[in-house]
């Protein structure tokens, strides 16, 4: 039992138990934007525990082009503030690489400077759709070009920015993001509008470096030409990473495993819900408040799984989550059952066609909607070649489904947990003897 690694392969077997402790890297969502706002920021940013994602030093690279003096040193990171004035032309193309986190929320900032910027991405990234933040950005009077469809490269020439009141027609952190990052620029009060509440890392970070934020029900608002000032902040652990091993241990029979330092923002905790109407146990073992966000421990064990359908309303809290909950409903006593979801089309793969086509590969029988799945309950699983099509949560969650299948699983392109989670194999095969 454990994983064993080729060059580009990862097989992973099945497992009798998952114990002991583990960390999760740092959040990934938090350690874009405390590096984003610190590049703006006067004085230090001192960031411990930075996310040690792929997608998060796109960011710093991004930033270090941008003239940010940047010093990373283990799992820290120190920004030296340029202020909202202090970025410089950058002398070459800006690569996000593969994170459309870097290029939706950075857009915000770059849309109020005085120079201009073009900002690139890989293949994946290349494929995914920037309508929903340039029209928000224009209406502030940001100039922005991109390729047909709203797709990237972005070319944005940034100027003196209005504020806006701004009604999301999608739920997006990421957009929302961008648009308050924006609105620092402004004069006088921007406004956005959320239908779904998302996760409001940004807030928070606003909040902590002395912004002036207000939030009033669904609508959150920043007055622009604030002075942002450099802190030393810890990143709690990343939710969405600790999801995997909150599915394995459930999924594993004897298990009994714990996470420590998971960030329990209320707005990224919908899976802890998920998990506990269809039968999860796990359990939060001290909740504490570190710069504005919550994290605990975690206490996770097999139980008798039900299953059930996911309302509509909770998906947008559980996008990053859907994969390996498709997973998880393989093995409950109803299934799994969510709508909703179409969002999971234009991620890093079409993530619903992905989980359908490998779930079938595994023997399990899949119903596939538009916006999202149908997975039929007590169904066993069958060791067979995963492609993961270069996405790091559909290799990630088939890893899981991989323990508690029949004979081996192979993960094809498993380099791909890079992007957010590059110890993801090693502490697996800790866990898993």
């Amino acid at each position: 039992m454990g994983i064993f690694s080729s060059t580009k392969t990862k097989n992973v077997k099945p497992a009798r138990k998952l114990e002991g402790s583990i960390q999760m890297p740092g959040d990934k969502s938090i350690s874009h934007r405390y590096a984003m706002l610190g590049s703006i920021a006067e004085g230090p940013t001192e960031i411990h525990i930075f996310a040690s994602s792929a997608d998060c030093q796109s960011t710093l690279n991004c930033l270090a082009k941008l003239g940010v003096k940047i010093d990373r040193r283990e799992n820290s990171v120190t920004i030296q503030g340029a202020g909202l004035e202090g970025l410089k032309p950058p002398r070459d193309k800006l690569d996000a690489g593969n994170s459309g986190s870097t290029m939706r929320m950075l857009a915000g900032i770059l849309a109020g400077q005085s120079f201009k910027s073009v900002m690139t991405g890989d293949a994946s990234l290349s494929r995914r759709p920037m309508k929903r933040v340039i029209a928000p950005l224009t209406e502030m009077g940001a100039k922005i070009q991109s390729a047909e469809g709203g797709l990237p490269p972005l070319e944005i020439e940034g100027g003196t920015l209005k504020p806006i009141h701004y009604e999301l027609p999608v739920a997006s952190a990421q957009v929302k993001s961008a648009v308050l990052m924006a609105g620092l620029f402004a004069e006088g009060e921007t406004e956005v509008v959320e239908s779904v509440a998302t996760r409001d890392h940004t807030e928070i970070a606003l909040e902590q470096m002395g912004a002036d934020i207000g939030r009033h029900h669904r609508t959150i608002a920043v007055r622009g030409g604030a002075r942002l000032e450099g802190k030393k902040i810890y990143v709690p652990g990343d939710i969405s990473s600790a999801a995997f091993f909150m599915v394995a241990g459930m999924l594993v029979p004897e298990s009994n495993l714990t996470i420590h330092n998971v960030g329990l923002n209320p707005t990224r905790t919908a899976i802890l819900d998920v998990l506990a109407t269809m039968g999860g146990r796990v359990k939060v073992l001290k909740v504490e408040m570190l710069n504005g966000e919550l994290l605990g421990d975690l206490h996770v064990e097999p139980g008798k799984m039900r299953g059930g359908e996911i309302a509509a309303e909770m998906v947008a809290g559980l996008i990053d989550e859907l994969p390996v909950l498709s997973v998880f409903g393989t093995q409950t006593e109803q299934g799994l059952t969510y709508h909703g979801a179409a969002e999971l089309r234009v991620k890093e793969s079409d993530r619903i066609a992905v989980v359908a086509e490998n779930l079938r590969r595994m023997g399990a029988e899949v119903e596939e909607f538009p916006d999202g799945l149908r997975v039929a309950g007590k169904q066993k699983l069958r060791g067979a070649e995963i492609e993961t099509h270069g996405d790091h949560r559909i290799a990630m969650a088939f890893a899981v489904a991989g323990l508690a299948a029949e004979g081996t699983t192979v993960i094809h392109d498993s380099g791909c947990v890079d992007i957010s989670f590059p110890e993801f194999f090693e502490t697996l095969e800790r866990v898993s003897g």
